[in-house]
């Protein structure tokens, strides 16, 4: 069955020639010129991947994108920002708010198919493995909770291993501090604000030469190295 992509572009020639490419590459394709209709149609089945512009004429993109991430059965439904838009700020706002890659006009139509084959399959791979590999050193065992450093165990708080896990589950894709709190604590109280800060230099003092596939995005957040 061909995978179900929804794209919220207002510009009508740019719209059709993705949906066109997309086509070419297998996909299944729904396009809309405004956020309301795509809103509403996420009532009945939800697409597997949104390209989404930020200038649309009844929603600011970026509030779609803030809205996906924050409602339950939509959060992990991977998110492609397209658009004019070329400033740093945008692009580290667009990343904070959970898209998965962010594309500036003009863009060339195969790469971006290349990138949407590429989020769907660092998807399909976290979900199939319940064993994640990170780097040729370490691995973590989701069922048994536990992480092994060149076949040695390495005591993690369960905290530091749910924040491990959940970087490298997604791996080079760049998590905002707030993102990892909502994920990780599920809207618990957090008693200090630079909580993640503290459990990720935890983390990289167990690793030690390991550590340097955590990667601090400065301005944004953290990352497992691909």
């Amino acid at each position: 069955m061909s995978r179900h992509i929804a794209i919220i572009e207002d510009e009508p020639d740019i719209g059709e020639l993705v949906a066109l490419h997309l086509q070419k590459a297998g996909f299944q394709v729904q396009t809309y010129l405004e956020a309301r209709p795509f809103l509403q149609s996420l009532k009945g089945r939800a697409p597997e991947l949104v390209i989404l512009d930020l200038m649309l004429p009844d929603s600011d993109g970026l509030e779609v994108c803030k809205y996906m991430k924050k409602t339950p059965g939509l959060s992990s439904v991977p998110i492609i920002i397209l658009t004019a838009r070329s400033d740093e700020g945008d692009k580290v706002l667009g990343l904070e708010m959970g898209a998965d890659d962010y594309i500036t006009k003009p863009f060339s139509p195969r790469e971006l198919v290349a990138r949407v084959q590429a989020v769907l399959r660092r998807l399909e791979s976290r979900v199939e493995s319940r064993i994640l590999r990170i780097g040729s050193d370490l691995v973590l065992d989701l069922d048994r909770h536990g992480a092994e450093l060149r076949g040695r165990r390495v005591e993690l708080t369960s905290a530091e291993f749910r924040i491990l896990a959940f970087l490298a589950a997604r791996p080079g894709r760049v998590f905002a501090r707030q993102q990892i709190l909502d994920q990780i604590w599920k809207g618990e109280k957090v008693v200090i604000d630079r909580t993640v800060d503290v459990h990720i230099r935890n983390i990289r003092k167990k690793l030690g030469e390991a550590a340097g596939v955590i990667k601090n995005i400065r301005g944004v957040g953290y990352k497992i190295e691909e």
